[in-house]
């Protein structure tokens, strides 16, 4: 089996506290610190309190927030706040301001009560796990520095979000696509007889059913039939003997009544009976509300008795139950099964495949389905609906369970997802999906575990999700 990965883009969101947080002398406060990855850039904003910011004539104070972590740090753009002296000193003896052409500069009596700050920086892998400090820094003349205070406003920290790059597995080819079709039919016979009357109760309709299913698989030019058999069943009462002898006979009716209507080849329908059907009579007594429902189980259960002695004591020690086995249960005992094999083409025009797959996509392989998934983009509706398809044709197939498993974690359905693991088996692919799936669900030890098994029988995808673990878990 061929395993595809459709990949899917991991993106990060950015965290900060919106909490103000102030200098230790409570002049200057910062809240709202919103701290944003885009690309290559870091894009950084803050409400900036200066409500009870003083400033002397002949001083300045410069604001400045940092990013730092260890050894690194990063100025952003700085706040100046100048009295009237030092601002005119800077203006008539043509210098520039404490940090330049980027600060946003006021004069004391034109500060604002509150600055809506923001600044882009180049983004380097340091700044992951940064905090960002609010640094003040008091200056005189001469640009002397009189004092420095600074406070941890706020963090930034990558929050990574999870989204999973799904294995899908391409199932094997079939060689020959044989299929085979089983229905019951309830024909009935006058007693002790064993030909067949079609005009005898509903014989018409039930005969009827078997030739349609016939004909509606013989009529498709897709088709070719390959087998048919039919096994009878008689119910229990009466003796062991003549019920063989009805079960046999009646069978053999409905070959030869369906051989001389087709006329199949000799040996083309093979036929088997039930003398007496004690399974089917079984499943409805364990199912039913009858008052010695465990007293006749137990008979039924019983291999020291013969068919015959079990049906005897069951009609003399529970009399009423048996009349109503006898009225609503037996005639239902007396069916033939049959079943039909045949064989379908195989198809190899993708566009043959999406038209069969919308009409009848009982007629496609798994690997069909898979062909014409291929054509469409992942994730969307057509893709989904191929996948959500070929598990209601197979619903009991591994790789079918795995790949719509797949289709519905993409989708956000998780408990469809875990529905169809369950049925997935124990492929690599198999075990990488379910660690998927405790992903998305948060479980992270489970995941890890799950992950480390892929990893070592092969998916290689598995180890990326095992480095995104290493990130949660710092």
């Amino acid at each position: 089996m061929k395993s595809i990965c459709f990949l899917s883009v991991l993106f990060s969101l950015l965290t900060a506290p919106a909490v103000a947080q102030a200098l230790p002398d409570g002049s200057v406060s910062a809240d709202s610190v919103c701290i944003e990855r885009q690309g290559e850039y870091l894009h950084i904003s803050m409400n900036v309190d200066l409500d009870g910011l003083e400033v002397e004539g002949n001083q300045a104070v410069l604001l400045t927030p940092c990013l730092r972590q260890g050894k690194d740090s990063l100025e952003l753009r700085s706040i100046g706040v100048y009295g009237r002296k030092r601002y005119y000193s800077y203006i008539r003896n043509g210098e520039s301001l404490l940090t330049g052409s980027k600060e946003l500069t006021y004069k004391r009596k034109e500060m604002p009560s509150e600055v809506a700050y923001a600044d882009i920086i180049s983004y380097d892998d340091w700044m992951n796990g940064a905090e960002v400090v609010l640094r003040r820094q008091d200056y005189g003349c001469c640009g002397s520095l009189l004092a420095e205070q600074w406070s941890v406003i706020g963090g930034y920290k990558e929050a990574l979000v999870y989204v999973p790059h799904f294995v899908y597995v391409q199932p094997q080819v079939e060689t020959v696509k044989t299929r085979s079709l089983d229905k019951s039919a309830y024909i009935d016979f006058p007693v002790s007889r064993t030909d067949i009357r079609p005009d005898y109760r509903n014989n018409c309709v039930e005969l009827d059913k078997i030739l349609a299913t016939i004909d509606s698989i013989r009529g498709d030019a897709d088709i070719t039939i390959t087998s048919l058999s039919i096994k009878g069943y008689a119910s229990p009462e009466g003796s062991y003997a003549n019920n063989e002898r009805l079960a046999r006979g009646r069978t053999e009716a409905l070959r030869d009544y369906v051989a001389g209507l087709y006329h199949f080849s000799d040996g083309f329908i093979r036929t088997s009976y039930e003398p007496e059907n004690w399974e089917g009579l079984r499943t409805y007594v364990a199912a039913s509300s009858l008052a010695n429902k465990e007293g006749i189980l137990r008979l039924i259960d019983d291999d020291s008795l013969t068919p015959d002695a079990k049906e005897r004591k069951i009609r003399a020690s529970y009399p009423a139950d048996y009349a109503h086995l006898l009225s609503e249960c037996y005639p239902a005992l007396r069916r033939s099964d049959y079943r039909i094999g045949y064989v379908i083409r195989s198809y190899t025009d993708v566009e043959e495949i999406k038209r069969i797959l919308r009409t009848q996509p009982q007629k496609l392989s798994r690997q069909e389905f898979y062909m014409a998934a291929q054509t469409m983009e992942p994730g969307s509706d057509a893709f989904n609906e191929v996948f959500e398809t070929a598990v209601r044709m197979y619903p009991d197939d591994e790789v079918t369970n795995l790949n719509a498993a797949n289709t519905a974690m993409r989708k956000g359905d998780l408990p469809t997802a875990a529905r169809y693991l369950q049925k997935a088996g124990d492929m690599p692919q198999a075990i990488y999906a379910r660690g998927v799936y405790a992903m998305l669900t948060k479980d992270y030890a489970g995941a890890r575990s799950l992950m480390e098994t892929a990893q070592a029988q092969g998916v290689t995808e598995a180890g990326n999700v095992l480095e995104q673990l290493k990130r949660i878990d710092n």
